[in-house]
């Protein structure tokens, strides 16, 4: 089951974010944010926008997050929780955003994907995201992400 996120879920979307994204700290330059989300920022960030919670009778098992922008509606944080990897849950997840956009417009969904994750890009490709920039963190001289795009 999918459900939208509410202000009351801040703390496991938290604890989601930090458990899904553990197995980077250390692997990704610069190192992932979600490593430190807290309970303040993702209520800030369900204010910018929203999340979508995947749920089971065995609990939380995912989440994402969007954020309307002018042109298109940006997906963030797409967070599995690893046992539950490989059962369509991301796909899930990224087909609730894709139907908010379509709600809100329609409009395109975007989304960054660092550079080294490039099984990740091949994810999105397959789902019909397509290239359309590179992008650079602050503070370094070359490109450390794709944006990814899905007109709908």
């Amino acid at each position: 089951m999918i459900r939208e996120a509410v202000p009351e879920d801040a703390p496991l979307l938290a604890l989601l974010l930090r458990e899904a994204f553990e197995e980077y700290r250390g692997r990704l330059d610069p190192p992932s944010s979600a490593h430190g989300k807290t309970v303040e920022v993702v209520l800030r960030e369900l204010r910018d926008g929203g999340a979508f919670i995947a749920e089971s009778p065995s609990g939380a098992e995912g989440c994402v997050f969007f954020h309307p922008k002018s042109d298109h509606l940006y997906l963030d944080r797409l967070a599995v929780l690893p046992p539950f990897r490989g059962r369509g849950v991301a796909r899930a997840l990224v087909e609730a955003v894709e139907s908010r956009a379509r709600a809100l417009g329609p409009m395109p969904v975007r989304l960054n994907v660092r550079l080294a994750l490039q099984d990740h890009q091949d994810w999105y490709a397959r789902l019909g995201y397509t290239f359309l920039a590179h992008g650079t963190h602050a503070g370094y001289p070359s490109p450390t992400f794709v944006v990814l795009q899905k007109r709908l």
